[in-house]
């Protein structure tokens, strides 16, 4: 997308700013990224709540049952949190409304900086590929090269910003009272007693997750942006609104239903590796019996023998456990995310320094 040279000296004339305002590719893209990040955060904090509490509840879903092995009955408890809204109200009683915002602060560092670093890779792939740091050249590119980005940049951005996840997801899974009143506090004490691989727990699931997760969402991204302005082509004609060429001619509210749609097939696909993502890291964590078992820093071991185990205790919905709260979660999060971002980078298109991409096709064999 890109800003109009009205827009551009209309903000330096208000800055009070001689000559023209540039700044690196990058910069731009890891400002539009942190922000829109930031501001998906805030909006879909409780449903990340909620999500977390059913992932790592390992009662299985329902009101308590007794089931046969071999001839010893086994008595299952009633799990704490049963559906979203139920959970939704659960929390808001025992809690407070603080409570569905539980976790928020460490979220918001772990978020920001996370979609900062996803963004400017991806973005820095495409330039390298295309020889070019204009979104118009990188519409030219395969939309595999979309899926391959997206996971590189996806691993990078999890690499630079786990700790925060996994120090997000202690403080939201702890439940009242918590043992962690900081994320400094849960940081220190996780530290202490299992060192920095403590910080990084559940890091090797989590990139299995990651990869496939940022590759099918910008892919599909990618793919369903083409697909809306081959549409918008067709329905305006060549001498409509959409008639040129980029993600100008794609307003507000068709990126965001792109963002939704490409949220939706990625977490539908990827959210068991999710849930034993979690589980591994809210290992030995205290919480009060309520709300249900606490997971035994033994439990698991590795990804195949803990997706087993989930399977064997609880049944294949055990690895689906939270879909719902995920699904609604995840879906307006990228929505907001991709919708935020194509619009703080459009308004910020006319302040990028194109030398780099410039100096790319030069240096391109002709």
């Amino acid at each position: 997308m890109g800003g109009s040279p009205e827009e551009a000296h209309g903000l330096q004339q208000g800055l009070n700013l001689e000559g023209p305002i540039q700044f690196p590719r990058p910069v731009v893209d890891a400002f539009s990224g942190a922000v829109a990040g930031g501001v998906a955060r805030v909006a879909i904090a409780p449903l990340d709540v909620i999500k977390i509490r059913f992932q790592v509840q390992l009662e299985p879903l329902g009101r308590g049952q007794v089931s046969r092995d071999g001839v010893k009955a086994v008595v299952h408890s009633a799990s704490k949190y049963t559906g979203v809204l139920q959970a939704a109200r659960s929390i808001y009683l025992e809690e407070g409304i603080r409570g569905l915002w539980r976790g928020t602060v460490p979220g918001l560092i772990l978020v920001m900086p996370y979609t900062a670093i996803q963004f400017t890779v991806m973005l820095r792939f495409k330039t390298l590929v295309a020889g070019s740091t204009k979104g118009v050249d990188h519409l030219e590119l395969s939309p595999v090269l979309s899926y391959v980005g997206g996971a590189v940049a996806g691993s990078a951005a999890t690499l630079g910003s786990y700790p925060f996840d996994l120090l997000r997801t202690t403080l939201a899974a702890q439940g009242n009272p918590p043992k962690y009143p900081t994320m400094r506090a849960a940081a220190v004490d996780i530290f202490r007693r299992r060192g920095i691989r403590g910080l990084y727990a559940g890091l090797t699931p989590t990139l299995f997750e990651i990869i496939p997760y940022a590759g099918i969402q910008f892919g599909a991204y990618d793919s369903l942006k083409r697909a809306m302005m081959a549409y918008n082509a067709q329905k305006y004609g060549e001498d409509g609104p959409a008639h040129s060429v980029g993600a100008a001619n794609l307003t507000t509210p068709q990126h965001f239903m792109i963002g939704l749609g490409a949220g939706l097939i990625a977490k539908t696909a990827t959210h068991p590796l999710d849930v034993i993502k979690k589980r591994f890291q809210v290992r030995g964590l205290e919480r009060h019996p309520s709300y249900g078992k606490r997971v035994d820093e033994t439990a698991y071991r590795g990804i195949v023998s803990t997706a087993r185990h989930i399977i064997q205790t609880e049944g294949v919905r055990g690895v689906y456990k939270g879909i719902w709260p995920s699904v609604i979660k995840a879906a307006p999060n990228a929505a907001i995310i991709f919708a935020v971002y194509e619009k703080v980078s459009h308004w910020l298109e006319p302040f990028v320094n194109h030398t780099e991409g410039e100096r790319l096709q030069e240096s391109r064999p002709h």
